[in-house]
């Protein structure tokens, strides 16, 4: 054969180096050390022989029993770019049933170590396996046919997704010069995209389409998911916006995935937590809390302490899904101090979702809170009463009725309760239905906790013109500070609300004494509103006219 005294000297060495691969490791005349290179002659072999291309499915399949790691690694270090040779070799891998899950399980292995696996082979080689190199064989693999696809691939989906999309979000944050330097010699011998991320999220699209239609990755596309994934600042948005779409495919893949994510969130991997936490919130309504509630809350209390905005968000949506099963409401207590400080924040959805999460606790009316920490809330929910923002204004007030029924009576919570009287009562009025109907049950709960008898009647019976009246003859000890609470309506943008303040005023005008300093406000607010609508103003005039006239009787104590 060395002579070349054959007709077709090419054909005859393909055959005869096939042959005697056959030979080597059918007889198994071979040292573990030479597999690496039986396995690059195979890779050559391939390449040399275009039409011929499974004369060696065998050889490869029997190699790869006896030594799946050398078979994989070399393959990934021999042929990052998977050239057509290398993905002949990879389809004959998977198509086998005695190579496919071991040889996936070191491809998966690989793909998760960024930016490259050090792995040692049989012949002493202990150069680094890079993670874009099996992304680029499970790319292939994917694509080798639309409607088949490795049971071992479809096993292990939470892990091949999560993995992708955390290179994605790594090749983006970071490219040190190795990966850049690898990329760029697999372009050499290939077309790839410019940059890894792109690539990346390719194999991600790849994945979904075993388990979502066409139509599902087209709306991710219209909403701009994918390109939102190739950017560092909005790349947890499409992790969510890709979670939210799962959810309505696929509620059990998204438990598994969850499930998947816990133990990385537990771990506080810093690098992609923020992307983890976001998925997490919009896949947490799957899990079962009484099985997975207490690794979620464990995870949702450490970012609620965090100093990025964004993850204290993404913490209290978690936690207002969790504070919906009540088995999590005696183990959301000890979340109190860290709820009641976000109560004070700056932005409107923290402070929305921090009152929501209190208001599922307490609905349950499984916990008692303490007088401390009413007290604490209390002081925290009372500047909430007239926020620009309805909706703080409803959910404080619901909150306030639900902590109401939820504390015991103590007498330091009385002086916070009767603060809370004249902003319900005006509120009662106001324009917007669901904020009225929050100050009549915050109005209600507050008599009941007062034990006025007469002013939960008034309340139940709806009759709020009642109300000024029963009020100021109850309580005249206070009438100064409500007359204080009250002045700040003059000023409502609400027309109904400015009159209702006047005639407050004039009301409580009668319970004060001369020298009282809030008598002179009155009249001072009032004399003040001459710019407002002819009946506002002239309501306001009337009412000044009155005090000013009874003032000057002598009987003014008794008017």
């Amino acid at each position: 054969m060395a002579t070349g005294d054959t007709v077709n000297l090419d054909l005859f060495n393909a055959q005869t180096s096939a042959a005697l691969l056959d030979m080597l490791v059918e007889n198994g005349v071979y040292k573990a050390k030479q597999v690496p290179a039986i396995v690059r002659c195979i890779h050559q072999w391939l390449t040399s022989n275009v039409s011929d291309e499974h004369r060696l499915d065998k050889t490869l399949v029997l190699l790869t029993e006896e030594h799946p790691m050398d078979v994989a690694v070399t393959l990934l270090r021999s042929a990052p770019a998977c050239n057509r040779a290398a993905r002949t070799m990879w389809k004959t891998l998977i198509s086998s049933r005695w190579t496919k899950e071991p040889v996936l399980q070191i491809l998966f292995r690989v793909l998760e170590y960024w930016p490259a696996h050090r792995r040692r082979t049989s012949d002493g080689d202990e150069r680094d396996v890079f993670a874009l190199a099996a992304t680029v064989a499970l790319w292939e693999i994917l694509q080798l046919s639309p409607s088949w696809c490795p049971g071992g691939v479809k096993d292990n989906f939470p892990r091949l997704l999560l993995t992708l999309l955390f290179q994605v979000f790594i090749s983006t944050e970071e490219m040190s010069e190795e990966v850049e330097t690898f990329w760029r010699r697999c372009r050499e011998q290939r077309s790839l995209p410019p940059n890894p991320n792109r690539f990346a999220v390719q194999t991600v699209k790849a994945l979904l389409r075993q388990l979502l239609d066409e139509d599902v990755l087209m709306v991710i596309g219209r909403k701009c998911g994918w390109d939102m994934l190739l950017k560092a600042d909005s790349h947890h948005y499409a992790v969510g916006l890709l979670a939210r779409e799962l959810c309505r495919v696929s509620h059990s893949f998204c438990r598994s995935i969850a499930i998947s994510l816990l133990p990385r969130l537990s771990r506080g991997e810093p690098l992609w937590e923020l992307p983890a936490l976001a998925f997490l919130v919009e896949v947490l309504h799957c899990l079962n809390p009484r099985q997975c509630g207490p690794s979620v809350l464990q995870i949702i209390s450490r970012h609620l302490r965090s100093q990025c905005p964004e993850r204290r968000r993404l913490a209290l949506r978690g936690l207002v899904v969790l504070s919906k099963a009540p088995s999590m409401a005696k183990s959301m207590r000890s979340l109190s101090e860290s709820l009641l400080e976000l109560l004070q924040d700056a932005d409107t959805d923290t402070v929305q979702m921090t009152l929501s999460a209190f208001i599922n606790v307490l609905h349950f009316q499984i916990v008692i809170i303490s007088t401390p920490t009413a007290l604490k809330l209390l002081e925290a929910l009372r500047p909430l009463f007239d926020n620009e923002h309805s909706q703080l204004q409803q959910l404080s007030m619901l909150l306030f009725q639900e902590l109401m029924e939820a504390t015991e009576r103590s007498k330091s919570l009385k002086p916070h309760v009767y603060l809370s009287l004249v902003p319900f009562y005006f509120n009662w009025h106001n324009e917007n239905r669901r904020v009225a109907e929050a100050s009549w049950r915050g109005l209600f709960g507050a008599a009941r906790f007062l034990k006025w008898r007469d002013l939960e009647d008034l309340v139940t019976m709806e009759q709020p013109w009642r109300f000024p009246e029963c009020l100021l003859e109850k309580d005249r000890s206070r009438v100064g500070q409500y007359v204080r609470q009250a002045l700040p309506f003059l000023e409502s943008p609400e027309k109904p609300l400015r009159k209702l303040a006047i005639k407050f005023l004039g009301i409580a005008a009668r319970s004060m004494k001369k020298e009282q300093p809030e008598l002179q406000l009155i009249c001072q607010a009032l004399q003040d509103m001459t710019d407002d609508s002819p009946a506002v103003s002239n309501l306001a005039q009337e009412t000044l006219h009155i005090i000013r006239a009874v003032r000057r009787t002598s009987f003014f104590p008794f008017w």
